[in-house]
Parts: C-alpha cells; structure tokens; sequence
C-alpha cells in the first residue's frame, strides 16, 4: 500500500489537465511499459518519436548503485519506433527500479518505474498471494476519424481506477484499440492507433509498474467481426507483436496472438479466436473453427497437462453462456464450444475460469459438468467503450453480476498450496466496488 501511496502521489504531482508531459526528452513517444514478468527477465517496451537507441537501466531497490543496463535496441519505422528490452540480469522475488534512456539521454518521469520478479517459492513456502487486473474494450477518442456524433469513448479515469488496486499483473481481454476505416488496411493506419490510444496520461503510470499481457478480438485484429479471411492478419499480427510484450505470438510455429504464462502457481492461456476463424455469415463452411485444429489441439493437451489449482483461459468472446445472440461460441460454434466443455468434464479438469470480453457488459457464468467440478466464464466490459444494456438470456448468469457501465474486473489469488482461493471483484470506472464473489476447489461463495 506505501508503494501504491508513493505511485499516485507522484503522478498527481508531475501530471496536470489532460496534456501528456512524460519527460524532458523529446524521442519519448509512449510507455515506457512493463511486458512479461518473470524469475530471471522482464520485458520493458519503449516507443521512441523517431529512430533511437534504447537502453533501460536497472537496479535492485534495496541496492542502487549496483545498476546494470540491457542490451541496446534500435527503433524503427517498419516497427513503430518500438524497443522491446529484455532485463536479464534480475533474481526472483526481488524489486526493481528502472529507468529509459533514449540516445543515451535519461527519460525523466512524473510516476515510477518499478517491478518486482517472481519469487521462487515452490518447494520453499505456500504460494504467495497475488492479484490480476482484466477487462476488455478500450475506446479512446479521436474526433477526425470517430463516427459522427456522440463519443464513443471516455471515463479514462479507469485505468487510475486500475492502479489503486496495485495488481501484479494485467491482462487485457481484446478490444485493446479501435481500429478505423482509415487504420484498417494498412500498417501505417495499424501503427497510428496504437500510438494514439496508448498516448492516455492516465494510462501511463499503470503501464509503467505492473506486468501487461494481452490477447486480441476483432476490433484490434481488423474490422468489426473479422476473422480468418482478413487479408492483412499477418500485418494484424506483426503490429500486434510489436506493441505487446506477451512471452510468446503463436503456437508450434504459428501465428496469432496465442500464448502462455505461469504467475505464481497459476496457468494463464491466451487464445486467439480471430486468426483461424471461418467466416460467422458461413454456416456451410466445410469445417467450421473458432480456434483452429492446431491451436484446439494444444489447448487440450496444455490443459490437461496443468496441475494448476486454477486454469485462467483468456479468449476474446464469451464461451460458457448459453445465449445465441451475436458472437458467442454457443450462437457461432456449438460444436467446437461443446469439444471444450466435453474435454474439460471427460478429463475431469478442474478449476478453469475462462475470461472474456466484447459484450459491453459484465456477467458471470457458472456451470456444474457432469463430473461435478465447477466452470466459470467471467466477461469484463467495458473499459472505456460504449456499454450494452440489453440481458441476454444466459442459463448459467450468476445472478447479481450483471454490469452494464464502464468496468474492471480484480482476480486476487490467496490461501495455502492445497487451498487456494480466486476472490473475483468488479469495480466502476471510478473503482466502487459493483460485486465481489469467491470461488475455491469446492465452488463458489
């Protein structure tokens, strides 16, 4: 709590207004922004306003003047003047400071830069506790390109909102950015949104000291409900990467935004539900995907393979509820959604917790599979974009958990190595407590 006292203090001090003052040095476009986190690396990203030399210099906080520096990386055009520098010289369970220095110059900054690595406690100590930040569709506002009338977009005190919780970690449900006409078809247009989106003021300080993860739907994959046949997914997907500092893009040699991390004792699996996907209008197409053989079939195995107490599974679109309106996995794959719930009760895998997005509205599903073992479904939305208030009908809705303003979600994982439990908590934009139920081995309360 001191450390999250001392963040807002001093980004309140060195932020006025809406005007973004990050620094005194001139080739600091965006960030700087915490990737993957883990015992031995962490992941800084940078985006520069021309082409430069990054370096992130790091220290121990209970020892600064032992500084060590990453290996230089040069931004480019073709890849939005990102860096992606990795610290490679950290231990687990320690905390960090850092600080960007462009073209050898230092990045002066109003808020912290700090992280802290992931212990090593297996075989030592229970698992300690953490927390995770998630929610879905962030719009953020630009007049040139917006729809005529009103925004579509606000309520950016969210991500202030998102902060004072102090997560570990924070992962992003898809509709991370907004694509436009004007963005649709080319790099530059791709490129540009990101720039412009991840410019908030009340972004950065978030950015800056907790861990960032993400996977995409379809808003920042390409157009409105797009899938598979977008003749610029690979475009789509370079973008994505380079603005991202997700561990992995892809499995067994693929691409797409699928990926996988371990956070304290806890199995995350990001999936991509846009990169693989048959057209939704083509309900005759031969072989009707969300995910895609290849992904599918890691999916299973992956999930099998886990001895996590619980299973977080990202995915852009809701897959438990049973309701049959717009992009849900029950209206536009029943077959492939029904090889999951079946795999997961057949193979009597216990503690998954899928999380989605998309909908414009937060709900939690909760159902009992035939082996007796709870699946969860929680959807989180919306950050920043419009809201939906219209319920769908959703066999498994958790009653009471129904949001339709401007919300986040906090996952916050406590208790011993053989009683672990998930408190899931929602919040408004201005972090009022809207929910809050607690799920462990034995169901929910």
């Amino acid at each position: 709590m001191f450390r999250l006292l001392i963040i807002l203090a001093l980004w309140l001090h060195g932020t006025s207004g809406t005007a973004q003052t990050p620094s005194g040095n001139a080739a600091l476009q965006n960030g700087p922004m915490l990737g993957y986190v883990d015992m031995r690396e962490a992941l800084i990203w940078v985006q520069t306003t021309t082409p430069s030399t990054v370096v992130v210099e790091y220290w121990e906080t209970s020892n600064p003047s032992a500084k060590m520096k990453t290996a230089p990386v040069v931004t480019t055009k073709t890849h939005g003047f990102t860096a992606k520098c990795v610290a490679d010289q950290v231990q687990p369970g320690k905390a960090y400071q850092y600080a960007v220095l462009i073209n050898e110059e230092a990045v002066k900054l109003p808020f912290p830069t700090a992280f802290r690595t992931q212990p090593l406690w297996r075989w030592r100590t229970d698992p300690p506790a953490f927390s995770v930040a998630t929610g879905s569709c962030a719009y953020t506002n630009e007049p040139v390109y917006d729809r005529p009338g009103r925004p579509y977009g606000s309520n950016f005190q969210i991500y202030t909102s998102i902060l004072q919780q102090n997560p570990d970690v924070m992962l992003w449900l898809g509709d991370n950015v907004y694509y436009r006409e004007p963005d649709w078809f080319t790099r530059t247009g791709m490129v540009h949104r990101y720039t412009h989106d991840r410019s908030i003021p009340e972004l950065q300080p978030l950015l800056a000291s907790t861990a960032h993860y993400a996977i995409w739907d379809d808003h920042d994959f390409g157009p409105n409900d797009s899938d598979g046949t977008f003749v610029h997914k690979d475009m789509a997907w370079e973008v994505f990467r380079d603005f991202w500092g997700n561990p992995t893009f892809g499995v067994n040699g693929q691409k797409g935004c699928t990926t996988y991390f371990q956070y304290m004792d806890v199995d995350f699996f990001l999936l991509d539900n846009r990169y693989f996907r048959t057209p939704n209008e083509c309900r005759t197409c031969p072989e009707r995907t969300l995910l895609g053989k290849e992904q599918l079939n890691w999916f299973l195995g992956a999930l099998a393979q886990s001895q996590a107490p619980f299973k977080i599974v990202a995915i852009g679109g809701q897959l438990l509820t049973t309701s049959v309106k717009h992009e849900t996995a029950a209206n536009l794959f029943p077959a492939e959604r029904d090889t999951i719930l079946n795999f997961i009760e057949r193979e009597n895998i216990k503690g998954v917790v899928f999380l989605t997005g998309d909908k414009h509205f937060t709900e939690l599903s909760a159902m009992k599979n035939g082996a007796g073992n709870w699946v969860y479904d929680l959807t989180t939305s919306p950050l920043t974009s419009g809201t939906n208030p219209n319920a769908e009908e959703n066999k498994w809705h958790v009653e009471g958990t129904r949001v339709s303003t401007h919300n986040f979600s906090m996952l916050r994982f406590s208790g011993t190595r053989t009683e672990r439990a998930l408190e899931i908590t929602n919040y408004d934009a201005d972090g009022k407590e809207t929910w809050k139920r607690t799920i462990t081995a034995k169901g929910m309360k």
